[in-house]
């Protein structure tokens, strides 16, 4: 019994004498023979509270009691940890209940925060997880918890626990969560957008030309919440075309430096994603204080610009306005409506035109075309273990896609040049990419292939914030991105040089170009973060909508480019989905091949494709 040590080590206390192992025997048991001996030897090498070894001499040692603070020290330390283990125990065993029960039974994730042990537990196998534990004892108590569940200490096992138990939904996004991106706001911004949608009156209410009667398109995916952009167009008398972009007007309610400005600075850009948006403005603000929307009075800076018959700029305004959006379009109503060339909608055929000039004119100025075929996926319900997954493929050199992409173009060279001759610092892009060769790749067919070959070779893009620098991607000599300041920053960033400076007629500019480059550096790092977000997004869902293929389903793909031997890049056409996989020898870059989905596992990003035959 080990409490026969207490009464030797009280009556010791007392006195503070040492004594041997046979001394204490004779003082437990009465007797120091050898079985006596041998159980107090026991008895003191299992004791870690009453007794400690202060003298070895070979194999005599002489123990000595601890003092009574120290002791009451180690029994409050062994009670704690034997409450410890306990409650481990028991939260273990919530686990694996919770683990074993059906999907639709499973506890809501309230049970795991409520209590604040409990709570702590899960954080600690939360941040083990993302592999973010602040500390050491984060990870032990991760580790312990994975040990006591009979699973090795991985970052994947935890991942997998937290998906077992219903604390994750099964497709969690566990980027989104390592990246900590900001997906809601706090009251204080919420209070302020309210504060500018009921009380801020318009400043440049008397200086906005109205262009109401004006037929303007806005076209966009179907599921676009915030409408930056609109189009409107008409033939002058002498044949050349006139373009009109339309592009919403955050600044007139955002002032730089307030407390949504810092909030939007933060977070760079709006972020999009399968499964959900995260806007750079709150969702009220952008979408009813800034965004166009159709038969409503909408207040817009508006470029407008007038073709040569080459394509190229003969002359352009800039201008505070005032348009009621007269269609809101999809890509795929809008390129139907250019197919059925209906006489009623002569100013989006205009439109359809001026985009093919601009297009031949920007080609003749060494202007690259990387049209390719892009994925878009929106998932519905994603915190299911089987949500809807539509999928669209688009190709961008779609006749509507094509007008859209010539006229924000555009609109950026038109900008460029109103700020080199006012002498404005703005964000001004430029890619160096005029030694290509386009002729080179000639041989490969136009589209995806060609772009393919072509991308691989393009250096990355510059910015310069005195001057224009040629783009030569685009073909043109100086670019600002100017249409999308409700989801991007640095197009709100030009918005505030040209709008407040120019458009308003104030002297003073609210940024030199020594500070947009200081905003540059920060808005890019998030907009990197935020692409990386959307782009490992999107792949995860391709992944799993091709998991749930027929296994019996055939998919054409086309051969890219060889990476080793017959090993070749391919592009899935139904999917807009690149992969790997061997090929048959005699087939070559161009040709169509027929590929079979093998095995496809979203969470560990493996997707195994495999040619058949036709």
């Amino acid at each position: 019994d080990p409490a026969l040590l207490e009464f030797a080590w009280i009556e010791l206390l007392e006195k503070n004498e040492l004594k041997t192992v046979e001394e204490l025997a004779e003082m437990i048991y009465g007797s120091s023979q050898s079985l006596e001996s041998y159980s107090t030897h026991l008895l003191l090498t299992r004791d870690d509270l009453f007794f400690t070894a202060v003298e070895t001499k070979g194999s005599w040692s002489m123990y000595g009691p601890r003092p009574a603070d120290q002791v009451e020290e180690l029994r409050k330390r062994k009670i704690a940890k034997g409450i410890e283990e306990r409650e481990l125990e028991e939260f273990v065993n919530s686990l694996k209940s919770a683990r074993d029960m059906p999907a639709n039974e499973k506890p809501p994730k309230s049970v795991w925060t409520i209590e604040e042990k409990r709570r702590n537990n899960i954080e600690c196998i939360r941040a083990y997880a993302l592999d973010a534990c602040f500390n050491d004892d984060e990870k032990r108590t991760a580790g312990m918890i994975l040990k006591a569940m009979g699973l090795a200490k991985t970052s994947s096992n935890a991942v997998n626990l937290l998906i077992d138990i219903g604390y994750f939904p099964v497709h969690v996004n566990l980027d989104l969560l390592k990246l900590d991106m900001r997906t809601d706001y706090s009251e204080e911004i919420l209070a302020a957008a309210d504060i500018l949608l009921t009380e801020l009156p318009d400043i440049d209410a008397v200086h906005r030309k109205d262009l109401t009667h004006m037929k303007v398109y806005a076209i966009d995916v179907d599921e676009a919440d915030e409408l930056d952009d609109a189009l409107s167009a008409s033939r002058l008398q002498d044949g050349r075309i006139k373009v009109w972009i339309h592009v919403a007007d955050p600044s007139r309610l955002i002032v730089p430096g307030s407390i949504i400005d810092k909030e939007a600075l933060k977070r760079g850009t709006s972020v999009f994603l399968p499964t959900a948006t995260y806007p750079m403005f709150p969702g009220k603000l952008a979408m009813n204080g800034m965004s166009l929307k159709q038969g409503e009075l909408c207040n817009a800076v508006t470029i407008s610009v007038v073709l040569h018959s080459d394509g190229s700029i003969a002359e352009y305004s800039l201008e505070n306005t005032r348009i009621k959006p007269t269609y809101m379009l999809t890509y795929e109503s809008a390129s139907e409506l250019l197919h059925l060339n209906l006489e009623e909608e002569a100013e989006l055929r205009l439109l359809s035109e001026a985009a093919t000039l601009r297009h031949r004119w920007r080609q003749n100025q060494g202007a690259i075309d990387t049209c390719s075929i892009e994925t878009r996926i929106k998932v519905t319900d994603p915190d299911d273990p089987e949500p809807s997954i539509k999928l669209y493929v688009e190709n961008q050199a779609d006749p509507a896609m094509r007008l859209v992409s010539e006229m924000m173009i555009l609109c950026g060279e038109v900008v460029a040049t109103f700020g080199s001759s006012n002498k404005i610092p703005l964000p001004y892009r430029g890619q160096p990419q005029s030694n290509i060769d386009s002729s080179a790749y000639a041989h490969l067919p136009e589209g995806p292939i060609r772009s393919s070959a072509m991308v691989k070779i393009m250096r990355a893009a510059e910015m310069d914030f005195r001057k224009p620098i040629r783009h030569g991607i685009l073909g043109l000599p100086g670019y600002v991105q100017f249409t999308s300041p409700i989801r991007r920053y640095m197009d709100l960033l030009a918005h505030y040089q040209v709008v407040k400076a120019f458009l308003r007629g104030d002297s003073l500019l609210p940024f030199s170009a020594g500070q947009l480059e200081g905003i540059a550096s920060m808005v890019n790092m998030n907009t990197k973060l935020a692409k990386k977000l959307s782009s490992s997004s999107l792949r995860y869902w391709i992944i799993e909508y091709l998991r749930r293929q027929p296994k019996e389903r055939r998919f054409p793909a086309l051969v890219l480019r060889f990476v080793k031997d017959r090993i070749a890049a391919v592009l899935l056409t139904e999917v807009g989905f690149q992969a790997s996989t061997w090929v048959s020898v005699g087939v070559q870059i161009g040709d169509e091949v027929k590929v079979k989905v093998e095995n496809a596992h979203p969470r560990d990003d493996i997707i195994d494709i495999r040619e058949v035959s036709s």
